[in-house]
């Protein structure tokens, strides 16, 4: 008999983390070897523990899913992530597929499609919920539009992109250095280059920009 594949399920709900390991005990190949609740505790368990594919949710306390999954990738690079989520905005998606995730599927979606997307990723492959491609797809042809502003767009750097994001939502620097854990200086800085970069001399201007990009809604 092959080697189980070893999953870690990370989410602030036991709930959800019951229901998955319920699911899971008629499935053979797979075994749950961990469990975190929030996203410091499945960095911590993913170096230690290094399993082949995390199961996380995006929002919990302490730390997200995003840069938990940032995080992750650089303590156990091989692992695979399954984000599993109620969240499917646009900034969520593009963001975490950038972070290189491997299945992105909604709670709303029966728990067949999660082993389904276990499944694919054990084997290496990738496997989306229905809403994401659409997602990546209207994010892309919002790119392509107008290459003189998809080259200042694409000059930001991941860090940016979220700071950018976070800026065209109205949230303040203040309020961006806690979320993502940075100081208030360095949410400024970004700021600064952000605004630079993307040639804009106001918030405003650069709310109407991610809005032109469909990033967020009007």
């Amino acid at each position: 008999m092959s080697e189980r594949t070893a999953v870690l399920l990370v989410d602030d709900h036991r709930v959800v983390i019951e229901g998955i390991r319920s699911a899971l005990e008629n499935e053979d190949e797979f075994q749950v070897v961990g469990e975190a609740f929030d996203g410091h505790q499945a960095v911590e368990a993913a170096g230690t523990l290094k399993p082949d594919i995390i199961i996380m949710d995006i929002s919990m306390p302490r730390l997200d899913g995003i840069e938990a999954t940032r995080r992750i990738k650089k303590v156990s690079p091989d692992t695979r992530i399954v984000i599993y989520t109620m969240h499917s905005d646009k900034d969520y998606v593009v963001t975490l597929f950038k972070e290189g995730i491997s299945a992105f599927v909604l709670k709303e979606d029966p728990l067949s499609e999660l082993i389904l997307a276990l499944k694919a990723v054990k084997g290496c492959g990738t496997y989306f919920s229905a809403k994401a491609p659409t997602i990546l797809l209207r994010h892309m042809e919002t790119l392509a539009q107008g290459p003189e502003e998809k080259e200042l767009y694409e000059s930001l750097s991941q860090r940016e992109m979220e700071v950018f994001l976070l800026l065209a939502q109205g949230q303040s620097t203040k309020a961006i250095a806690k979320m993502l854990y940075i100081s208030p200086k360095t949410a400024e800085t970004h700021r600064y280059h952000i605004m630079q970069k993307l040639e804009v001399d106001s918030v405003v201007a650069l709310t109407r920009m991610a809005i032109r990009k469909g990033l967020i809604k009007a």
